[in-house]
């Protein structure tokens, strides 16, 4: 291969001043892994260059032993010490943190909230502005439309208390990405039909749904499930509810938190199985402790005991995840058959299908260069983001 005689991987900060730049090794394309190499120019991937040969490459070239489209996390409700709230020095502090894991965009999540609060929370959005690292796509609103039989961590009485007033003004925000509600509250298939209209992605979750109400959100234009198996009506052999609906029908791709702790082995390996690499959309659900020493941190304003593993209530509820999306792409292959291509197209190739993008998410000429590189053990080596190369 042309790689034989590349730079090491230790030069890839010198990457950053080169205009045109090529990073050799298995490519993760469509959930597999193709020999070859990815030119960068300006910010953009150049050209795909497979089997690539000494000579038809730029000079600056390096290898490494995977790349991969860049991580897209869709539920991020904090990390790293901070929460996603009204102050958007949460938001960027996420993005400085976040490729070191691998993720080049992320849609900052809020849970169920006070009716007055969004309108802090959009405002902070906007007020981000241009970012170094990871970019925030969109904000993921996981409610407040939800089933307060099915609440989780997140508040019962501010989901009771949301109403169609509230509804009409998030929906009006421009940085509203992907909203979860719960399928069978009342007027919840207009709202998801208005989303749809919106170019909002709709997730069902925190729901009690029957089977058919389940089905009917899917009708009127949901095309995911927010971390299956967690947080839904269950599954009865004569009453499959959503997460038999989830299962079986094609058309949703289900969230899946692989940290060990939300999901057993063999619940991941159910959806595996039945859904295929193609439809599940690797997630951490990361709260403010992920990347930081068990200790006392918070979620939607209420306490939360945090240790190696997990963040929950004192009720014992899960609260959030710890784990960042690196590591689930490695607790996935070894809990499941899935493939490390597979594992990595799940936090990458099919959150982008889900987001719509039509510029970033895959290797392909032309898309932004946001890549993330890995090694054997699915280790993240480095990270790129519009060409520029960060260190991990």
């Amino acid at each position: 291969m042309g790689c034989a005689e590349a730079m090491t991987l230790n030069d890839l900060a010198t990457l950053a001043g080169e205009e045109r730049f090529a990073i050799c090794g298995d490519l993760v394309i469509g959930g597999t892994l193709i020999p070859g190499a990815v030119v960068v120019e300006d910010s953009r991937i150049a050209a795909i260059v497979p089997q690539p040969r000494k000579g038809n490459l730029p000079e600056a070239t390096i290898a490494v032993d995977i790349v991969a489209p860049g991580l897209i996390d869709l539920q991020v409700n904090g990390g790293f010490g901070v929460e996603v709230g009204d102050d958007p020095a949460a938001i960027r502090h996420l993005s400085t943190c976040l490729p070191r894991t691998g993720v080049t965009a992320f849609l900052p999540t809020v849970i169920t909230s006070p009716a007055a609060h969004y309108d802090a929370v959009f405002n902070a959005f906007v007020r981000v502005g241009p970012v170094p690292g990871a970019r925030p796509l969109g904000l993921h609103l996981e409610g407040p439309f939800l089933s307060s039989d099915r609440a989780g961590a997140h508040r019962p009485d501010w989901i009771v208390q949301a109403d169609e007033d509230l509804f009409n003004r998030l929906i009006a925000s421009d940085a509203l990405r992907l909203m979860t509600l719960a399928p069978e509250r009342a007027g919840a298939r207009d709202r998801i039909r208005r989303l749809r209209e919106r170019g909002v992605l709709v997730s069902l979750g925190h729901t009690d749904a029957m089977y058919e109400d389940f089905v009917a959100g899917l009708d009127a234009g949901a095309t995911m499930v927010t971390h299956l198996f967690n947080a839904m009506s269950p599954f009865e052999h004569r009453a499959p509810g959503v997460i038999g609906g989830a299962l079986v029908d094609e058309r949703v791709t289900g969230g899946l938190i692989a940290d060990g702790v939300h999901c057993h082995p063999a619940s991941l390996q159910l959806a595996v199985n039945a859904k295929g690499a193609a439809r599940i959309a690797l997630v951490t659900d990361m709260m403010a402790a992920a990347g930081m020493p068990p200790g006392t941190y918070s979620l939607g304003g209420r306490p939360v005991t945090v240790d190696e593993t997990s963040a929950r209530l004192p009720d014992g509820t899960l609260a959030g995840a710890v784990i960042t999306l690196d590591a689930a792409i490695r607790y996935l292959v070894r809990a499941t058959t899935a493939t490390p291509a597979e594992a990595i197209s799940m936090a990458s190739e099919v959150p982008a299908r889900l987001l719509g993008a039509t510029d970033f998410g895959r290797l392909v000429s032309g898309s932004r260069a946001d890549l993330a590189l890995f090694d054997r053990s699915l280790q993240v080596v480095g990270t790129i983001i519009g060409g520029q190369g960060i260190i991990t």
